[in-house]
């Protein structure tokens, strides 16, 4: 479990080929506080770490990860958003995030104001459902509030210090983003369209084959 509040931004270090995936060394100030099994969410997708010294950690990404976000298109000197997991007694700052990533989308277009940067996303229409305005989501690790929102696009406003401490500063028309929703309102939506008949959910849970 994570909260969206990014830790520090690392810097790929290596990627290496592994089968159809790719195994990420990443350089980050925290690695020597790290060991393997430990999870870190790397520009919001929950990754576990198979290795780790004082400078860097590693961790491998398997092919439906990248079929799923955009890790894939990771390359040598990137920054990432890395948060470490929550830990049970920390503080919870942002919102519910699990490192699932739902889907990817895309900056469409940048605003600058005085005081603050308004960014519009492109996202797959099938997902609507799940965002609500002044909603909470996590773009690329990092949660944020929805501050407009329309059926193919949302727009979310960056403080100064969010783009300092995060990769939102790389962010250009055209750059894909990791997208996860409220994990509330998608277990609220799963329930209404799913989950409506009590009977229905009571037989399932006493079937000895669902509970083996």
């Amino acid at each position: 479990m994570f909260t969206g509040i990014i830790e520090e931004v690392g810097q790929i270090a290596r990627i290496d080929p592994l089968g159809g995936g790719r195994r990420l060394t990443i350089r980050a100030n925290f690695a020597g506080a790290l060991r393997p099994d430990q999870s870190v969410a790397v520009n919001g997708v929950c990754l576990t770490v198979v290795a780790a010294d004082a400078q860097t950690f590693t961790v491998e990404v398997v092919e439906e990860t990248l079929r799923k976000t955009t890790l894939g298109r990771l390359t040598d000197g990137m920054p990432v958003n890395l948060e470490r997991a929550l830990p049970a007694d920390g503080r919870l700052d942002g919102h519910f995030v699990q490192g699932h990533v739902d889907t990817t989308g895309e900056v469409v277009s940048v605003e600058v104001e005085e005081t603050d940067r308004l960014y519009r996303i492109r996202f797959p229409r099938a997902f609507r459902p799940y965002l609500i305005p002044t909603g909470s989501i996590a773009i690329d690790g990092i949660s944020l509030t929805v501050a407009r929102l329309e059926e193919e696009t949302l727009t979310v406003a960056i403080i100064p210090h969010t783009f300092r401490k995060t990769n939102v500063s790389t962010w250009q028309p055209g750059t894909p983003v990791n997208l996860e929703f409220d994990m509330i309102g998608k277990y609220v939506i799963g329930w209404l369209t799913h989950g409506r008949d009590p009977k229905a959910v009571a037989l399932r849970s006493s079937s000895p084959l669902e509970s083996a």
